[in-house]
């Protein structure tokens, strides 16, 4: 079906043009889009037109004419105004409204072919064969991003509803770009690339669309994305990939809005890494403790030390401490955990532990 928004455009559109008023409604009589407000009336006229045999009729100084997908009947256009030329400006208009049908249907079929691809429910031959009737080409570069909002656990507000189509019209003018969803909860880009394009246009691009919602959907988005791929059949591992970011940057980098899978580092490896067996090494790590045992003035500490890249004078000024209470924070820390942050080696294991716990306390607040 032709978005609500398109038809209402096309037919305002063409009334600026003709200076007539027109009305889309559907075989049941209920307005799809409308220039004019009185359309209380037709109703009963559209639901007999609708039963006809008629392809067109007038009723009341109002034309109507029926709008056909594949022989059956999908809308009713009413076109009413004083110009001599109103009938041939319906049929121009349900000639519009087929060809929208057409490019429409074209898109759905591409649509459902790329979401089948990007869930891995095709099978290998089924993937060329359809990328080849649908006109895709199969062996050029493509990257995959996930938009998605940081707010109610990375899934679009209800107010967002219009956020696929900003999307949409962002790469409008590239047809050879895909975008959909899976899901309710984010949008799909699947978007190809240059020989001469590489992951900095592919940052620059995760930018664009962070700043387009933002500004236009009036949303606070996080856009990740997966390595380039070279052939169709590997989009999946790439949207696999933009999926495995997302979440990764939700555990331990919040506080970006854009994230790279190639720039994850040590948290992919904590990612894939069972949970139990995390337990046990926070256990081992901690001396039997947890990071909730931790009181608030401690945490900021460690926090702060390592931001500051384990500098001890640089760290107690932010915290506007004297280096020595820094110092005997440091020896209590030693005391209850074993480790010492201020050597490398603690300081590494400490730092791990801390991230391990992150995705632990996420794990479990998410029901994994």
């Amino acid at each position: 079906m032709i978005s609500n928004q398109v038809i209402q455009s096309t037919i305002e559109g063409i009334k600026n043009i003709a200076r007539v008023e027109i009305c889309i409604m559907n075989i049941e009589g209920q307005v799809i889009s409308t220039t004019f407000e009185d359309t209380d009336g037709y109703e009963q006229v559209v639901i007999s037109f609708a039963d006809s045999q008629a392809d067109s009729q007038e009723v009341q100084g109002v034309q109507f004419f029926k709008v056909f997908d594949d022989n059956h009947l999908e809308y009713i256009v009413l076109v009413k105004g004083d110009s001599e030329d109103v009938h041939m400006i319906g049929k121009m208009l349900v000639f519009q409204m087929q060809n929208l049908l057409v490019a429409y249907k074209e898109r759905y079929d591409k649509d459902n072919f790329i979401k089948n691809l990007l869930l891995d429910n095709l099978l290998l031959v089924d993937i060329y064969n359809r990328a080849k009737k649908l006109h895709i080409e199969p062996n050029v570069r493509r990257g995959v991003f996930l938009i998605s909002t940081r707010a109610s656990k990375g899934s679009f507000d209800k107010n967002d509803n219009n956020a696929l189509e900003i999307v949409r019209s962002l790469f409008a003018v590239r047809s050879k770009d895909f975008i959909t969803a899976v899901d309710e909860k984010n949008i799909i880009v699947v978007k190809e690339l240059k020989m001469s394009e590489g992951y900095e246009d592919l940052e620059k691009t995760a930018h664009m669309i962070l700043d387009m919602l933002n500004t236009e959907a009036m949303t606070n988005v996080c856009v990740a994305y997966g390595t380039i791929v070279e052939d169709i059949k590997e989009v999946s591992r790439s949207y696999k990939e933009a999926r495995m970011a997302l979440d990764v940057g939700n555990i331990f980098y919040s506080d970006k809005n854009v994230i790279a899978y190639n720039n994850l580092g040590i948290g992919r490896l904590i990612y894939q890494l069972p949970v139990q067996l995390c337990s046990l090494f926070i256990k081992e790590s901690f001396g039997g403790q947890s990071l909730e045992d931790f009181d608030e003035e401690t945490l900021t500490t460690i926090v702060k030390f390592f931001e500051n890249s384990l500098n001890v004078s640089e760290t107690s000024r932010q915290l506007y401490i004297h280096r020595n209470t820094l110092v005997y924070r440091l020896d209590k820390l030693q005391k209850s955990t074993g480790l010492d942050l201020r050597v490398f080696e603690d300081a590494i294991t400490f730092k791990i532990a801390l991230m391990v716990s992150k995705y632990i306390k996420y794990m479990e607040n998410n029901n994994y």
